[in-house]
């Protein structure tokens, strides 16, 4: 499977409660669940009207049915081609 990073154009996101942030994530793993094994939720960033979330998916298509299914757009979905962080310096 591939990873990729989905922009999700929510607004008021970032203003939500643990609890509404709760029932978002139990929509989503509801999609998750009727389009298994071919999508799987990493995790998410919440930032103002926005969330970044990273999936592993099939392709863009599964991606696009899990939009579908959750309620939750699928703004812009960018293939991740590799990761980095600070011990990526240490060669």
């Amino acid at each position: 499977m591939k990873r990729y990073m989905i922009e999700r154009d929510i607004a008021g996101v970032g203003a939500m409660s643990g609890k509404e942030l709760c029932g978002a994530a139990q929509t989503s793993n509801q999609a998750l669940a009727e389009l298994a094994p071919k999508v799987q939720w990493e995790h998410s960033y919440v930032a103002g009207d926005k969330t970044f979330c990273v999936y592993l998916a099939e392709d863009e298509d599964a991606i696009r049915r899990h939009a579908e299914l959750s309620g939750f757009p699928a703004t812009r979905i960018t293939p991740i081609s590799g990761i980095i962080d600070p011990t990526t310096a240490n060669g």
